[in-house]
């Protein structure tokens, strides 16, 4: 039997048709939408807690202008500290030290070689602080001057002062350490030794820096001070945060004056202080990330 069609009810099928295809694209758009609004949630960013201030220190005018007036102001200092025999940087230096000849004590790293390559490397392979990277970083000596440095080790030098390097890199990195300052202009006399490492014979210098400074107290009057941590000036710096504030503000009068700080956001004791020693780096990563959420 020949079946005819209905022209209603042929118009009502094809608007069920037509509306359920129209439905269906929208399902299918809700859905892909969906999708990627769930992607981008569980997305990772790819990034590193260096960043940011390695991007700083590499790129930044701010830097470049904070260490530059560092040494300014450290050089303007010496003038006054030669005047005034009574005065020394030194915490550890008593008695009798008005008649001893002038020096001053410096870091090393971040705060006259500039090792934010090695920071980048870092960045770049995902990584945190490794000692094989750092050895091969310091094999190659091939960093660069901190800004100012090398106009203040001029004055310096000039006024008769003599110059201490006070590090905290190891014995053995020495010759390396030596032919990196040799690069950059910063010849080191033969007669005297005026680098003195962690772990250095015979004195074998434990990381705190304070049996150093002392050392050097006892021979030369102590004009200045200068570093990017507060290690580098006084002995209580591995305490936790509260703690090195406070002693750094027992200090005041020193800041800018005999103590000059270098900025480094990048590490330091202000880092190490912020966990337990012997963490994983998640477990580290996490207890950072409290220290933010603890905040107000």
């Amino acid at each position: 039997m020949l079946m005819t069609e209905d022209p209603e009810m042929s118009h009502i099928a094809r608007g069920a048709s037509a509306g359920g295809a129209c439905g269906q694209r929208r399902s299918w758009c809700f859905l892909f939408g969906l999708l990627l609004f769930c992607g981008g949630c569980s997305e990772v960013r790819d990034s590193h807690e260096l960043l940011h201030s390695l991007l700083w220190m590499r790129t930044s005018a701010e830097y470049h202008v904070l260490s530059l007036m560092t040494y300014q102001r450290a050089g303007e200092a010496l003038d006054r500290a030669l005047i005034d025999r009574r005065s020394t940087a030194s915490i550890e230096q008593t008695g009798d030290f008005q008649h001893l000849p002038p020096a001053v004590i410096l870091d090393l790293d971040e705060t006259v070689l500039d090792n934010s390559p090695f920071e980048a490397r870092l960045v770049a392979q995902r990584t945190t602080f490794n000692q094989p990277m750092w050895e091969q970083w310091v094999q190659e000596a091939s960093a660069q001057a901190v800004p100012g440095i090398l106009e203040f080790i001029a004055e310096a030098r000039k006024k008769g002062i003599a110059l201490f390097f006070v590090s905290n890199r190891g014995a053995h990195q020495e010759s390396s350490t030596r032919r990196n300052l040799e690069k950059l202009g910063i010849h080191l006399p033969t007669d005297l030794d005026t680098l003195l490492l962690e772990g250095e014979p015979p004195f074998l210098w434990p990381p705190n820096k304070s049996s150093r400074r002392q050392y050097l107290a006892e021979r030369y009057r102590i004009l200045l001070l200068i570093g990017d941590d507060l290690g580098d000036f006084v002995d209580g710096a591995r305490d936790k945060p509260e703690n090195r504030i406070a002693l750094a503000r027992q200090h005041d009068h020193r800041w800018g004056r005999s103590w000059f700080l270098l900025p480094n956001p990048m590490y330091g004791t202000w880092e190490t202080s912020l966990t337990p020693p012997g963490l994983s780096d998640t477990d580290r990563l996490s207890l950072k990330r409290q220290l933010i959420r603890d905040v107000p």
